[in-house]
């Protein structure tokens, strides 16, 4: 396995406005590299998982197929079932074999010191975005996060939360937070309710392409930066070993708690 601590900006896989300055050609690049030099077999890595554009911090990779497929088995079985959130120390949960913990800044002050979020996540049609958007919808795949407050800062109105996710819906986070009336602070795209901020006209664009021929879109898109999101800390089972592992990412200074940063 490969972990990465991914900045802010990056995007994971080609797509879009992106196609070479992306994590996987970095990868590929960095395969290449390393096989010239040992004159080995040249190695796959790929990312098993995805972030957004926006968001940093860590993202695994499997250097192996066996990684992958294991890799990718875990990330989808923590979808597919929705009973329960396992407790995020050094112990999995018999059902669960990876636990993702990030970090965000959201707008407002949220009152519940813990707040769990099942509201389902589908897609809508929406102009500059050829397969269409996720946002919160009764009729969507169900998705489950689990958001705890860890500070309020009410001079600034936002509020610092630690955000657990079972299942992996895109933009599962900011769609969540938003629902509830918490958008990510700097979030260009979704707002209070968990969808773009829009008329409703634009759900039903005639003109919505499905070739992924747009241009730079006129309107905010998934891929926008500008959100506080940073996927801090992963534990999960060696794929091979079945050893638990705890990988965390630096948090970014925006994103410490005041005792964090006395600490440091």
């Amino acid at each position: 396995m490969i972990a990465l601590n991914k900045p802010s900006g990056l995007q994971v896989l080609p797509g879009g406005l992106f196609q070479q300055r992306t994590v996987l050609t970095q990868l590929l690049w960095w395969a290449a590299k390393l096989s010239s030099s040992l004159r080995c077999n040249k190695p796959h890595p790929t990312p098993v998982h995805r972030l957004g554009r926006g968001t940093s911090g860590l993202l695994l990779c499997a250097k192996t197929k066996i990684a992958k497929t294991k890799l990718a088995t875990y990330f989808a079985d923590g979808t597919s079932h929705l009973g329960g959130i396992s407790k995020a120390n050094s112990e999995l949960g018999i059902s669960r074999k990876i636990l993702k913990i990030y970090r965000a800044l959201v707008t407002g002050i949220v009152c519940d010191d813990k707040v769990n979020v099942s509201q389902p996540i589908g897609i809508v049609q929406y102009p500059g975005v050829a397969k269409g958007l996720y946002v919160a919808s009764p009729s969507g795949k169900p998705a489950l996060s689990k958001v705890e407050v860890l500070e309020r800062d009410t001079e600034k109105n936002c509020t610092l939360v630690q955000v657990e996710i079972q299942s992996g819906r895109p933009h599962q986070i900011r769609i969540h937070l938003a629902f509830i009336g918490h958008p990510l602070l700097g979030d260009p795209l979704y707002v209070v309710g968990g969808g773009p901020q829009r008329s409703d006209s634009e759900y039903l664009d005639e003109n919505f392409a499905l070739d992924g021929g747009f241009l730079r879109p006129t309107k905010p898109v998934p891929g926008d930066c500008g959100y506080s999101l940073h996927a801090h800390k992963v534990t999960l089972s060696h794929p091979t070993t079945n050893e638990v592992i705890i990988i965390s990412a630096p948090l970014p200074p925006n994103l410490r708690t005041r005792k964090e940063v006395q600490e440091r």
